[in-house]
């Protein structure tokens, strides 16, 4: 389906495209936009085609080397689907305790990627008054000076100091519970980097693994997205905590490889 083409049944719905959501797809983007459907307004649905697995490996291997690339492919294709398994059960019960809504949301439009200009002509036409951003991936600056209106991302991780995937697993890893976290925070040109809207630290438990951990971030994360999202259309003025800017513990994290999490389990213990 096209950016032209609306599913059937959406003319009964909202219009005024006031929300939209840019996002990838799974299941993350079904609880977030599941959860702005039922907390406000309808919010539009715009999700992008997933990314090249070979395209992101061969620009890994440019950026982080060969082995090290190996070892995260190996992770993500071996280890994650195992622990998937694993974790279904606690899986459930975030989703249940928290009221995570998974069910499958239709998108409204498809776009190939946010950064083509079928999105940008597709944004510019809905003239949202607030963008909302999950799971794509990174922005342009092309796309980003296109849209006039506020751009807001929850992220899985306390923002400037874990920037990237996995926020919550690096902090225990590095030995900083106190650290475990979700950020809100305006999107700019670069990653993780916008200015901190607001944050809300949690605890996890011993069920708890590196596919249980995004649940939590969600949940932890998405009231205070919706504050975020509600004072726009309120028509206040977005007031960040702090700039974000860089510090010397600002780092960028991707995924572990699989020996790199084999060894934290066995020494440390983070799962």
């Amino acid at each position: 389906m096209t950016a032209q083409e609306r599913l059937p049944g959406s003319q009964q719905r909202d219009t005024s495209h006031q929300v939209v959501l840019l996002a990838g797809p799974g299941d993350t983007t079904d609880i977030v936009a599941n959860w702005l459907d039922e907390h406000m307004t309808h919010v539009t649905l715009v999700t992008e085609e997933p990314q090249s697995r070979v395209r992101l490996a061969r620009r890994r291997i440019k950026r982080i080397g060969w082995v090290t690339t190996l070892g995260q492919v190996i992770f993500v294709a071996i280890a994650m689907p195992v622990l998937r398994i694993r974790g279904q059960r606690r899986r459930n019960q975030i989703v249940s305790e928290w009221n995570l809504n998974v069910t499958a949301r239709p998108p409204d439009f498809r776009v190939d990627s946010v950064n083509s200009p079928e999105a940008i002509e597709l944004v510019a036409r809905l003239e949202p008054s607030v963008v909302v951003v999950n799971g794509t991936r990174i922005i342009s600056s092309r796309v980003l000076d296109s849209i006039t209106c506020p751009i807001i991302n929850t992220h899985a991780g306390i923002t400037p100091r874990y920037r990237g995937v996995h926020g919550g697993y690096w902090a225990l890893a590095e030995g900083h519970p106190e650290e475990v976290g979700t950020t809100v925070h305006l999107v700019d040109s670069g990653i993780d980097t916008g200015r901190v809207l607001a944050r809300a630290r949690f605890d996890t438990s011993p069920a708890d693994t590196i596919v249980t951990y995004p649940y939590l971030h969600l949940a932890a994360g998405l009231p205070l997205l919706i504050d975020s999202v509600r004072g726009v259309l309120d028509g206040q003025q977005l007031t960040p905590i702090d700039d974000n800017s860089p510090s010397a513990d600002s780092r960028l994290f991707t995924h572990p490889t699989l020996w790199g999490y084999l060894r934290l389990r066995a020494t440390k213990g983070v799962r």
